[in-house]
């Protein structure tokens, strides 16, 4: 494939944007190469600067749920901006939403609506802190929760130490309020909780982790993480920024039947628009402003285009009660074509999948928390990327993010994306 147009508006980029991206992934340091420049989208396809046609797995990281230009999406945008792009002021569409989210998901009672994942979880925490009245949190290593200062924390030199900031910006004092834990590890994380008693306001979690590649749960984790702050006056969070409206209709409480005590959206809840939200049950949402003590604003918050973006995602899933079956039986299908020719082939692997969210890993090892991912052969994964966007599919430009599938892709195009994998494993 030719990227001429693409590296010439890299070059042009650069000069006036940082590393020429706007969120660092895209920059392809992880892989090398030049960042390819997307003119447009349709379906489960891709359309480059350069005329290049690419199959799209990572679909905006996650909310193409359906595909590209979704049409009723896209109806419901153009509609809403004829009327008006931003009042500031309560909207009924913001109502409307609200209560269909809440309807689809368990142990929830009212919901805020933000505009991004980062200042969803962001604001759980401040929220958790408040309701506590405790400061320490508990997050775990590879989950990845925005750019927040509380979330830019690294391990200590042991498993009770406080964390240390691992971005310039980020103070020591911010650092020390947050505990850092192994994912899958809860022996890890009660002994965090023992070293600090009555200290700590939640545990953030990923239910189903995919900023380390895809890596569900081990049996047990999830339940244990829930009678852990059940005992201890934790308030557990989960972050399903990736995972709500993806995995399940009701997301990751639904999946396994585990009530946190407030949950985080992004992703699909904004139907491609920058949107994120949290919700809790109302005693904890009662905390917030300007019912309670609790501050937090956002002046684009309940944006109309975005709302009506979002509703219309959320009314096709809710009317399709098929479609989170459809989207595991492709997954499954990919998952066991892309198995078949890598052991065909001899390559050393490993394949997390778990609903319409899958990664593979070049290890033979199990990849269960932040480290084992680490352990993959990184130098394979950047032969596989390049290998296939040569061949016409599109993958995360990193070995530590999930691939995401859409309802819009076809059995043809898993077809042509396990043939053009198969080609690509035999030059490794």
């Amino acid at each position: 494939m030719i990227y001429q147009r693409s590296s010439q508006l890299f070059a042009e980029a650069e000069k006036v944007i940082p590393g020429g991206v706007n969120s660092p992934v895209r920059a392809f340091k992880a892989v090398g190469g030049t960042p390819i420049f997307v003119k447009s989208a349709k379906g489960a396809y891709l359309y480059d600067e350069d005329g290049n046609r690419l199959i799209d797995y990572i679909n905006s990281w996650g909310p193409m749920i359906l595909g590209h230009a979704y049409e009723p999406v896209v109806e419901a945008v153009i509609e809403k901006a004829k009327l008006g792009t931003s009042f500031g002021m309560p909207t009924e569409l913001e109502t409307q939403i609200a209560a269909l989210a809440v309807s689809m998901v368990p142990n929830i009672d009212k919901i805020r609506f933000v505009n991004s994942g980062t200042e969803a979880c962001m604001s759980a925490v401040r929220l958790a802190r408040g309701f506590t009245k405790r400061d320490k949190i508990i997050k775990f290593a590879g989950c990845y929760h925005g750019h927040s200062d509380s979330f830019l924390i690294q391990a200590g030199s042991g498993a009770v130490t406080f964390g240390t900031p691992n971005s310039p910006g980020v103070t020591a004092g911010t650092a020390k309020d947050t505990l850092l834990a192994k994912y899958n590890d809860l022996e890890n994380v009660k002994t965090l909780i023992e070293a600090n008693k009555n200290e700590i306001a939640a545990i953030i979690v990923e239910p189903v982790a995919g900023n380390m590649g895809c890596i569900p749960p081990v049996k047990g984790f999830l339940e244990g993480l829930r009678e852990l702050c059940t005992a201890n006056g934790i308030l557990l969070i989960f972050d399903e920024v990736m995972t709500g409206f993806r995995l399940a209709r009701g997301g990751v409480q639904e999946l396994f039947n585990i009530n946190a005590d407030i949950v985080c959206f992004g992703k699909v809840i904004g139907g491609g628009l920058p949107v994120g939200a949290f919700a809790a049950r109302a005693e904890i949402m009662n905390f917030l402003a300007p019912l309670g003590p609790v501050y937090q604003a956002g002046t684009l918050s309940g944006n109309p285009l975005a709302m009506a973006a979002g509703l219309a995602m959320l009314q096709a899933l809710d009317n399709d009660r098929e479609i989170f079956k459809r989207l595991e039986a492709k997954t499954a299908y990919l998952g066991a074509g892309i198995e078949r020719v890598l052991k065909a082939n001899n390559v050393v692997f490993t394949i997390n999948q778990i609903g319409s969210m899958i990664s593979v890993h070049f290890d033979a090892n199990p990849v269960t928390d932040f480290q084992s991912a680490a352990a993959g052969d990184n130098e394979t994964f950047k032969k596989f990327f390049h290998g296939l966007v040569a061949e016409g599919v599109y993958i995360a430009p990193s070995a530590y993010e999930t691939w995401f599938i859409t309802d819009a892709l076809t059995y043809e195009d898993l077809d042509f994306t396990i043939n053009a994998i198969d080609k690509v494993s035999k030059t490794f």
